[in-house]
């Protein structure tokens, strides 16, 4: 399929991920001990309401297969796997043999990662483009795709080769701009962070310990300043703007406001991230089960 082809996304994809979605690292993990508390967790999520999971980091198909092989109709979707670590043949293999076992129930979140995390950076948008061509070939539908996309450039190949996008670590004024680019048809599935507690200082507290390491990544870097954002901002965990700007956190009203700013913008999905100051492999689902209430 060459760029010109828009792939676009059929108003099942977005009927079937629905308004909102989960977005956890805690739900991938390589320990065989951990498959049982997994496949609980996401069962739930899918009791809940939830219309997707997004597994955190470089995941890719055989992290997703036990959680869509424990629920019925939940999609569980890589947010996002890296193309530098896994190669297009293995993920078109197991993605071909997952869809036969469980038709429509994955969708492969690509994303060409950070400098920084890897010696193998280079040229991403070509080696993006490369990637997404080895896929038609293997027979991956570009529906059942989507891509971790910033810039203009990596939007409209979302746009043209992908069902979507999957933006992480962006703001509404993003979704604005990334839904002008994509047109009505595309996914657009923006991460949000949300940090369930009422106190400014704690709040912001538990948010800066999270967002010190994306700060030091100019990918996301320079996306914001896009939006009007300096190196003041960016000093010291994050200013008060940038914090108030990237996560969800006060009341339910507060919070209820914020995640609705995307739909408003533009979002077809928002991709919720529970932010705490506790271990990073901990499943938070006292915090999804109150987050589900108040998105009733």
């Amino acid at each position: 399929m060459g760029d010109e082809t828009s792939a676009g996304s059929d108003g099942s994809l977005k009927e079937t991920v629905g308004p909102y979605g989960i977005w956890s690292m805690a739900l991938r993990s390589e320990d065989p001990a951990r498959r049982g508390e997994l496949i609980e967790a996401a069962a739930e999520l899918e009791e809940l309401g939830f219309g997707a999971v997004w597994l955190g980091g470089s995941s890719t198909v055989r992290h997703a297969a036990p959680l869509i092989e424990a629920t019925s109709h939940l999609t569980v979707a890589t947010g996002i796997q890296s193309i530098w670590e896994y190669e297009a043949a293995e993920t078109a293999a197991r993605f071909v043999e997952l869809d036969q076992a469980r038709p429509g129930r994955f969708l492969l979140g690509l994303g060409v990662s950070h400098a920084k995390l890897t010696d193998q950076y280079h040229r991403p948008y070509s080696a993006m483009v490369a990637y997404l061509d080895e896929l038609d070939a293997a027979g991956v539908p570009a529906g059942r795709r989507v891509l971790a996309a910033l810039g203009p450039k990596m939007l409209k190949l979302s746009r043209d080769r992908a069902a979507g996008s999957h933006p992480y670590l962006v703001t509404p004024e993003h979704t604005a701009r990334a839904r002008e680019i994509l047109g009505d048809a595309p996914l657009l599935a923006p991460e949000t962070k949300v940090v369930l507690d009422t106190d400014p200082d704690s709040a912001r507290a538990k948010a800066r310990g999270y967002l010190a390491f994306y700060l030091g990544l100019p990918n996301y870097t320079n996306s914001l300043r896009q939006f009007g954002f300096t190196d003041d901002d960016f000093a010291d965990g994050g200013s008060d703007r940038l914090v108030d700007a990237l996560f969800a956190w006060g009341d339910d009203d507060r919070i209820r406001e914020r995640i609705e700013a995307f739909h408003t913008a533009g979002a077809d999905h928002v991709a919720l991230q529970v932010v705490h100051d506790q271990p990073r492999d901990l499943l938070p689902r006292a915090a999804w089960r109150r987050l589900a209430e108040l998105l009733r």
